[in-house]
């Protein structure tokens, strides 16, 4: 959990990267969650809809779960109808991440770093992907 000055908090799990929380004051200073999500993991791992998670190789849908890349024919893993959304049956979403709590000078920043490897989901190439959240003083989630 990330924690600032002002008492918010993100809360990101290392299931999917998703971020489950997020609680801001309000103009009175109470603490409010302004995330859709859900209140336990069973909830994420069912997920169809991708509440605050991060999704990939690809972010919506490959027609037919096929491209060519160099005169290549690539056939993807199907999770929509004929077609790939958002990486395949199991996109990032799905994924375990690896987590790292990193100084910031405005706040507390979470990295999230996850190795594709060749052939997951049908993609090709290894893909070394990472995602830094930022909490800062301000109430700013960035990333």
């Amino acid at each position: 959990m990330l924690t600032n000055k002002s008492g918010a908090e993100a809360s990101i799990t290392n299931y999917g990267g998703a971020i489950v929380s997020l609680k801001v004051p309000d103009r009175n200073g109470k603490l409010a969650d302004v995330l859709l999500g859900y209140d336990n993991a069973g909830g994420y791992a069912a997920d169809q809809s991708y509440f605050g998670a991060l999704v990939g190789r690809y972010g919506n849908r490959i027609g037919h779960a096929q491209f060519v890349l160099d005169g290549k024919t690539y056939t993807l893993a199907k999770n929509n109808g004929d077609n790939t959304l958002h990486g395949g049956v199991k996109g990032f979403n799905k994924a375990l991440w690896a987590a790292k709590i990193l100084p910031a000078k405005d706040g507390q920043s979470l990295e999230l770093s996850h190795l594709s490897k060749d052939g997951d989901e049908g993609f090709p190439g290894n893909l070394k992907v990472s995602i830094v959240y930022t909490l800062t003083d301000t109430d700013a989630l960035k990333n």
